[in-house]
């Protein structure tokens, strides 16, 4: 059964028990089924492989905790917060955990119950924004309150982020200024070094290595003009090594019209040969793998001392 040509959905692509003329039952069964993902109390997503992978997890995490607020009758005293708002303001974070989504309540005091974290708290009134009609935390509040929770990597890439999307440093290190927890304390040395030209959360993740390891700091995105042609690498120790993060969907995001992975793979192949050629140096490459493994300072060190 086709579910989007029966199942109303509102919308955020939701599908809500009050609008769907189904009985309980009916929906239950559709669960079963793996026709309907349950996100929260009477709120549903249509499964699909938009939800696959990665990039699906962290689209579902994102439909249930709008699921989650928008059906909360509280009047507004709830608005997403932390990982829940990083996720609808679309902040990409490192590990993140799914397992509950976050809420700050107004005036209200810390809990943890269904699926909800709620924390308690004051927010002022430029720290509410609605982001398609959702009320969520700010970019400032939001990629502090994931920092403050987290490790030194996940801090810097949040604040890497932060910083791409458009977010002032200034604001970032004043909003941690206003803290006293241990945790805004040791975001500090992650907002310093923080760099919006970090493209992704692999690249953020292996400055974070290369930083804690005791790797000098590279120049990041560094551009050669070649033979008329502009190549940018991620990463360059000038005049000394030059260094590329091959992430998990690198050469599915490099495809050009009509080209395949293959043919992707080549072209890359021919760039850092150029690029080689032109500066005389090096090309590291490491994978999302030597991250997990901790390989990446190892592998830099090789060359670079």
């Amino acid at each position: 059964m086709t579910m989007s040509l029966v199942v109303p959905r509102d919308r955020f692509g939701l599908v809500r028990r009050a609008d769907a003329g189904w009985t309980d039952a009916m929906l239950s069964a559709a669960v079963r089924r793996g026709d309907l993902i349950r996100l929260a109390l009477g709120v549903y997503a249509i499964s699909g492989p938009e939800f696959d992978g990665p990039d699906g997890a962290d689209r579902l995490y994102r439909l249930r905790s709008i699921a989650t607020v928008s059906s909360t009758r509280d009047g507004g005293a709830t608005v997403l917060s932390h990982q829940s708002a990083a996720a609808v303001h679309g902040l990409p974070l490192l590990k993140p955990r799914r397992e509950y989504v976050h809420v700050t309540s107004l005036g209200g005091g810390g809990l943890i119950r269904g699926g909800r974290h709620v924390h308690g708290g004051s927010l002022t009134d430029d720290q509410i924004i609605e982001v398609g009609g959702i009320r969520v935390t700010d970019l400032v509040r939001t990629a502090v309150d994931v920092a403050e929770a987290g490790t030194f990597a996940q801090a810097l890439t949040v604040f890497d982020a932060a910083l791409r999307a458009g977010v002032d440093r200034a604001d970032l290190a004043s909003e941690i200024g206003r803290r006293r927890t241990k945790g805004a304390r040791e975001t500090k040395p992650a907002i310093v070094v923080a760099d919006g030209r970090s493209a992704s959360v692999g690249e953020s993740w292996s400055r974070a290595q290369m930083i804690e390891g005791g790797i000098e700091i590279p120049d990041l995105q560094v551009e050669h003009v070649i033979d008329g042609d502009t190549y940018a690498v991620d990463y360059e120790w000038v005049g000394r090594l030059l260094g590329e993060f091959d992430g998990m969907h690198k050469y599915g995001r490099l495809l050009r019209p009509g080209e395949t992975t293959t043919q992707a793979v080549i072209r890359e192949k021919l760039r850092e040969d150029r690029l080689r050629r032109a500066t005389g140096l090096v090309m590291v490459r490491w994978a999302w793998a030597d991250l997990e493994n901790h390989r990446v300072v190892a592998i830099i060190r090789e060359w670079l001392d």
